[in-house]
């Protein structure tokens, strides 16, 4: 990737109100109401990240896009907008603190404020315990456990001195039960609950609330090109009869970051359909 972050803020004129027709079609519901409340969410080009945006959006927040790849991003600050929200996007690598606060410097200059994280961001390199490499574990690590890290501690400061916000972190029903081949997937994400756990202690003076989504099988371009009798197997072992949908873990995203859930603090929800109740 380039030294050099693309940035964008769209529209142009986001800092002189909005007047475009889109917003008449904005849902802004009376229990999760985020008019005007700003939002991070990392790994937001795709898949569960993309729904978050979308779904932040709905609910009236302007949103900071976060991913390493620019194109992507611009696809989905189109869909931002048409909802109608203003949006800032900024390309990033996660494990760089540079580039973690570039984003946040990105983020309050556009808006002003941060008051939503979602970390979302995230990758795979899968392999067993007897063959990973140390490279393998190191970058997985890395992204998933250290990138959140960075935006928490950057994105927490601004939070203090404005008096409030709502952090989210998105885990993985692996870091409770396991699961092979992924030995360094499952420690991040088994780390995230924790730090997350610990970020809720040290903040919640300052009325910051850290919670943790752990979302289970969820339909995504990953899980869609596993093989078809893997696939059916997983599927055999949810409640619900169904794999969850990108929606349903932003649902759960927009009620952790709504007030609504304003004394829900270090909490880890489970959207998994009922699989491993």
């Amino acid at each position: 990737m380039s030294d050099r972050a693309i940035i964008g803020l769209w529209p142009e004129n986001a800092s002189g109100g909005y007047e475009d027709s889109n917003q008449l079609n904005r849902k802004e519901s009376d229990d999760m109401n985020l008019k005007d409340k700003v939002a991070i969410v990392t790994g937001a080009g795709q898949g569960i990240g993309e729904a978050i945006a979308l779904r932040l959006a709905e609910e009236g927040a302007n949103l900071v896009l976060v991913d390493i790849n620019g194109e992507a991003l611009e696809q989905v600050a189109e869909q931002v907008t048409g909802i109608g929200s203003k949006v800032c996007f900024v390309t990033c690598n996660v494990t760089k603190k540079s580039d973690v606060e570039n984003v946040i410097q990105q983020g309050v200059k556009a808006f002003g404020r941060i008051d939503i994280l979602v970390n979302n961001a995230g990758v795979i390199r899968d392999a067993l315990l007897l063959n990973m490499t140390e490279e393998e574990f190191d970058i997985v690590i890395a992204v998933n456990l250290k990138g959140p890290f960075l935006f928490m501690q950057a994105a927490a400061k601004i939070m203090k001195d404005q008096g409030g916000g709502k952090i989210i972190n998105i885990s993985s029903i692996t870091a409770k039960v396991g699961n092979f081949g992924q030995i360094n997937y499952t420690a991040a994400k088994g780390g995230m609950n924790a730090m997350s756990k610990t970020a809720a202690r040290e903040l919640a003076k300052y009325n910051i609330t850290v919670n943790v989504v752990m979302p289970g099988f969820i339909d995504t371009k990953m899980t869609q090109s596993l093989p078809d009798n893997f696939r059916e197997s997983k599927l055999k072992e949810i409640p619900l009869g169904r794999a969850g949908q990108p929606r349903d873990i932003a649902n759960a995203v927009a009620f952790l970051a709504s007030e609504q859930a304003g004394y829900v603090t270090g909490h880890v929800m489970e959207v998994t359909g009922g699989r491993f109740m």
